[in-house]
């Protein structure tokens, strides 16, 4: 991270604008996220200016309810706004190019399986026709309870067995709009069977295994050794098996997956063109196509870069739909056909945005910490001669001037190494030792503050803003909240959501409280470049100091585990009404230590009963004071039933 001398001057000067551009709010927030005067993070459901709320105002009013961090924050109108989006800018596309079909989204639960969000998501979506999307049969068996509209499609995929088949068939009978996709070859003679079984012509939909190449962490979703699809001579026989029971009008809908979080627009337009010419064939061979399905992959820009690169992505929503709107509509003008009905899967787009991870900071390690007295001697052991790399150390640190900053980092480099080498051969004490530790990181933090006040970084330095950056030790598990951070390398936007409107003066590397040397950020979202580490404020006593992670609607909270056992957090729901006021719609409370020693299949009714009986052998045996085996006793009941997370002491 190249570091600008300003960065560190005193706070005069800076204020909510200087924070909102040093932290990027306006690229990557896409209009819902800002800072305001006070100083705190504020969010746009519906992008307008005015109708915001005060992220850290909600946190205090959380912590008035006794919910502490760390929390998912949903803001569900965010959702409502996102889908409108959707809907607007196909609307756009589709009467600018004078397509003579409609646009549908379908939602992918599997991208966020939380009933509120997917009823959100289908309470909001039902203006516009929008429906549902499963993978699983779980997912079916939800969906086909709460999708009753007979106008809005539920699309079908993943592997399916005999049972999952049947489902669809009786779901069809009961009259839902559901259109099952053959993912392999079998699956259509399951489907043919449960047909004729229950004297039903069903909607049928096959994916296209497309030569098109995906792009990205997902790039192998989409091509030839893709997991799912067919390929064109197993769609072919597909037409002809339906063909055979007279049933090609059956086949309704063509489907294609290029993989999530697709970066690069000329990916999607290759996808679509070659399924759109998949379509068109299709339709010509006498297929009863009316659906045309381009999959997910809409991206998310999660550090605002608007670049072909894997968190991010180098076109608009604008231009997404113009695109796909107009390479299906000229495909089929060119073969004479009508347009068909277009529909996306577009998940991460619909969910990411609505959904804030907040957590508070429990500590920190600085390695800038270290004293240095004026006279050598004053710093060691009373008596004892002290070794020549650590009078060296000395030297360079007190060398350290703008004009020798490069030539005393090098020489406290070389007199470590030796003081190390002469430790691990015995001819170095443990507190000789801990004197050189304390000259070398010492030298360190000199050399850098010379080095700030410079125009220009030199280029042997420039990694030493990242070697000195504290640790931040905040309450939060990254394997449960934010597992692609940990899993894929996703980077999600994180930044203070107070005291915006101050200068931060530290850099910081992000630990959570596993015990897990992974359990840590160190790569954070940059216009230019991955930053190394976060700016972050010096921690005040007595004082929270509250970070959020941003963008996590899309399936961080699905793929979270119990590592350490740290279940999930406390879910808030928010609304905003038209005067402004922020209101709770809804709470759900995170795991207690109870209930994830139970998802173990530990014998939680037996645990207390247990500590208990060892209590009383401990008094009997003046071990414990029976005042001491109550107090325990009390911990112990009170700590099952808690929070799984670290909670403040209550206690004065």
């Amino acid at each position: 991270m190249n570091t600008t001398p300003s960065q560190f001057a005193s706070n005069v000067g800076w204020d909510a604008e200087d924070s909102s551009h040093l932290y990027q709010v306006n690229a990557w927030g896409g209009g819902y996220f800002a800072v305001n005067e006070a100083g705190h993070v504020v969010v746009r459901p519906d992008q307008q200016v005015g109708r915001e709320i005060d992220l850290h105002e909600v946190v205090e009013g959380l912590k008035a309810r006794d919910l502490t961090a760390p929390f998912v924050i949903r803001f569900s109108d965010i959702i409502a706004h996102r889908l409108r989006s959707l809907n607007d800018a196909f609307a756009t596309a589709i009467a600018e190019n004078d397509y003579r079909n409609r646009y549908s989204a379908v939602f992918p639960i599997k991208v966020n399986q939380q009933r509120l969000v997917v009823e959100e998501v289908y309470r909001s979506g039902r203006e516009f026709g929008f429906g549902l999307e499963v993978g699983s049969k779980p997912e079916l068996l939800v969906v086909m309870a709460m999708a009753e509209d007979a106008d809005r499609v539920i699309i079908c995929n993943g592997f399916k067995d005999d049972s999952y088949i049947e489902t669809v068939m009786l779901a069809a009978k009961l009259g839902r709009h559901i259109i099952p996709v053959v993912e392999n070859f079998s699956e259509l003679g399951l489907i043919l069977k449960h047909a004729q079984k229950y004297d039903l012509r069903p909607q049928i939909g096959v994916r296209v295994k497309l030569a098109a190449e995906g792009a990205g962490r997902w790039r192998e979703s989409a091509g030839e050794k893709s997991k799912f699809g067919l390929f064109i001579t197993e769609i072919l026989e597909v037409v002809d098996e339906l063909r055979q029971h007279e049933m090609l009008d059956c086949l309704k809908l063509v489907h294609c997956h290029t993989g999530s979080q697709l970066q690069d627009i000329r990916r999607v337009k290759e996808a679509v063109t070659e399924l759109a010419h998949v379509y068109a064939e299709l339709k010509l061979l006498g297929a009863g196509l009316e659906y045309i399905d381009i999959g997910g992959g809409l991206g998310i820009d999660y550090d605002g870069s608007r670049t072909n690169y894997e968190s991010s992505m180098n076109y608009t929503l604008t231009e997404y739909a113009s695109d796909v709107v107009y390479r299906i509509g000229s495909v089929c003008d060119a073969r004479k056909i009508p347009h068909p009905q277009i529909i996306s899967e577009s998940g991460r787009a619909i969910a990411a945005h609505h959904s804030v991870l907040v957590f508070n900071v429990l500590g920190t390690s600085a390695l800038d910490q270290f004293r240095i007295a004026n006279r050598l001697e004053d710093n060691s052991v009373a008596g004892s001669e002290i070794p020549q790399p650590v009078r060296d150390l000395y030297d360079a640190y007190r060398g350290v001037s703008e004009r020798r900053l490069v030539e005393c980092w090098h020489d406290a480099l070389q007199a470590r190494e030796q003081a190390l080498q002469m430790f691990n051969l015995g001819y170095l004490s443990l507190s000789h030792r801990g004197l050189a530790e304390r000259l070398y990181w010492a030298t360190c933090a000199r050399v850098r503050d010379f080095a700030r006040r410079l125009d220009e970084m030199p280029e042997e330095l420039e990694g030493l803003e990242s070697i000195l950056s504290d640790i931040y030790f905040c309450n939060f598990s990254l394997f449960q909240s934010l597992p692609d951070s940990w899993a894929i390398g996703q980077m999600f936007p994180i930044m203070p959501i107070h005291r915006l409107n101050e200068r931060p003066t530290r850099n910081a590397v992000l630990a959570d409280i596993t015990c897990d040397s992974d359990g840590k950020i160190d790569r954070f979202v940059s216009l230019r470049d991955t930053k190394r580490t976060l700016e972050v404020h010096e921690l005040k006593n007595g004082e929270d100091y509250y970070l959020a992670t941003f963008l996590v609607g899309a399936y961080q909270e699905t793929l979270g585990d119990l590592h350490n056992l740290f279940g999930d957090t406390h879910v808030v729901h928010i609304r905003l009404d038209d005067d402004g006021s922020w209101w709770i719609e809804e709470t759900v409370k995170g795991d207690t230590a109870l209930q994830v020693l139970g998802y173990m299949e530990y014998d939680t009714d037996e645990l207390y009963p247990r500590l208990a009986r060892d209590c009383e052998k401990a008094v009997r045996e003046n071990r414990l004071t029976v005042a001491e085996s109550q107090r325990l006793k009390r911990f112990y009941e009170a700590e099952l039933h808690g929070y799984a997370y670290l909670e403040p002491d209550t206690e004065s």
